[in-house]
């Protein structure tokens, strides 16, 4: 009786935090701001990037150059502003980004996607000063290259040497600019670069394209500006160069569209047939079991709350079928008792008093419990490993709530069944219940 009270004010405990966590849904708990939202749930856009590594760096390997474009795309989307983006890679070659509530999807698209490739580059001229012109008679542009610190190795001056770029507005004109700084490398490099363009013009380009075109009227060295943009525009080249240029091009293979209207729709359908369903296994339970029914019924509420309350805190990324992971084990949370109440019939039936029927049942109730979970869990994995693998992220969302829910279903079975049970008998409130009160539902 003492250790089923210290139990109960667990469970208590931990019913406090789980509604704390949950409650107002939209609520900050941990750093959590509401509970994460898949596409379909919510809006957005699925895209699906394949990765050029033809044009990667050779001294890294394909794992290594799909991580650091992961990670990019990543500080981009982040730094954009979408509100919990998903980004994953698929397969060998493959990038899969989900932004939930963009507003703006081409231009999301734009940012995310772009290989930011960022290069000073200067014009070449011949002995008598003259600028050497192309094939269309218009003049080329070459990437600068200057000695680097160590006075021998030359070095085209590029993105790589950016520390950070921020925009700033012009004192005289007010009109936004991206101020960029270089690390030591590359101010030697801009230093030397500079001095010998004086008086000549520079360029800007960011992914071969010409951003700027600026004539050189003092040596510079640790940093420079942008002018000629548009805020929205300024606002993105920063968040391109911070990230940090892409290490390969990236071409879009697959695009998917979900409508927040629709998203919303899904969402008020999904919760109300989740209540639909815990009402009518609540219903079922307390009509056949009685008393031992509404025990479980309570057991199970307090089980829905301890889920909701992991989903939030990881978090799980709520999809249509995750929501149906989770109505699938509320049904095997429900199995588990069932199996219990069973045996403590059977131990009724062949003569046991109330407590010793109590014990016995769920001794003899848990291997079967036991097991099934475990076929449960080894199925959810696979799912898991195949929606990975496969790019099906849908089928990692069902595995995944699943497998919580199951899990979870496990310690609300042996532990808040057997404790609300045990304690009613103790206490003398089912103190009357037979092997005949048990059957006559039956």
């Amino acid at each position: 009786m003492k250790r089923d009270s210290y139990f109960l004010i667990f469970i208590l405990v931990l019913i406090g935090l789980s509604l704390w966590t949950i409650l107002p849904t939209n609520s900050v708990r941990l750093g959590r701001n509401g509970f994460q939202l898949g596409l379909d749930l919510k809006g957005g856009t699925h895209l699906v990037y394949q990765a050029d590594l033809s044009d990667k760096d050779p001294s890294k390997t394909d794992a290594e150059v799909m991580a650091a474009v992961k990670a990019k795309i990543e500080r981009r989307a982040n730094a954009y502003g979408v509100t919990e983006p998903i980004v994953e890679t698929q397969g060998t070659d493959k990038i899969v980004v989900d932004l939930p509530g963009v507003k703006d999807v081409d231009a999301a698209i734009s940012l995310i996607g772009q290989t930011a490739l960022f290069e000073i580059r200067e014009e070449h001229y011949d002995s008598s000063g003259n600028v050497i012109n192309g094939t269309d008679g218009q003049p080329e542009w070459f990437i600068a290259s200057a000695l680097g610190t160590d006075g021998v190795t030359e070095k085209d001056l590029t993105g790589q040497f950016l520390t950070s770029a921020s925009v700033v507005y012009d004192q005289t004109s007010g009109k936004p600019e991206v101020s960029f700084q270089w690390n030591t490398e590359g101010a030697k490099l801009f230093e030397e670069i500079t001095t010998r363009d004086y008086g000549k013009p520079i360029a800007i380009f960011l992914d071969q394209t010409n951003i700027e075109i600026a004539t050189v009227q003092a040596v510079i060295s640790e940093s420079g500006v942008i002018t000629g943009l548009t805020l929205k525009d300024a606002q993105n080249l920063v968040i391109q160069l911070n990230s940090g240029s892409l290490d390969v091009p990236l071409n879009i293979v697959q695009r998917t569209d979900v409508d927040a209207t629709l998203g919303a729709d899904s969402l008020s359908k999904s919760v109300t047939a989740g209540a639909i369903g815990i009402g009518i296994v609540i219903l079922f339970m307390v009509f056949y079991y009685g008393i031992p029914g509404a025990i479980a019924a309570a057991a199970l509420l307090v089980y829905t709350s301890l889920v909701l309350a992991v989903y939030k805190l990881i978090p799980v990324t709520l999809t249509l079928p995750g929501i149906a992971g989770f109505i699938i084990s509320v049904g095997m949370a429900v199995d588990a008792n069932v199996l219990i109440f069973e045996r403590l019939r059977e131990e009724l039936r062949a003569g046991r008093t109330l407590h010793r029927a109590v014990d016995e049942g769920f001794r003899r109730a848990w291997p079967s419990i036991r097991d099934s979970n475990i076929s449960t869990f080894i199925t959810c994995a696979i799912l898991f490993w195949l929606g990975n693998t496969f790019g099906a992220f849908m089928v990692k969302g069902f595995a995944l709530t699943l497998f919580i829910g199951v899990a979870v279903s496990m310690f609300s079975a042996v532990v808040i069944t057997r404790t609300f049970i045990s304690l009613l008998i103790g206490g003398g409130v089912i103190k009357g219940l037979s092997m005949q009160e048990v059957k006559k539902n039956v």
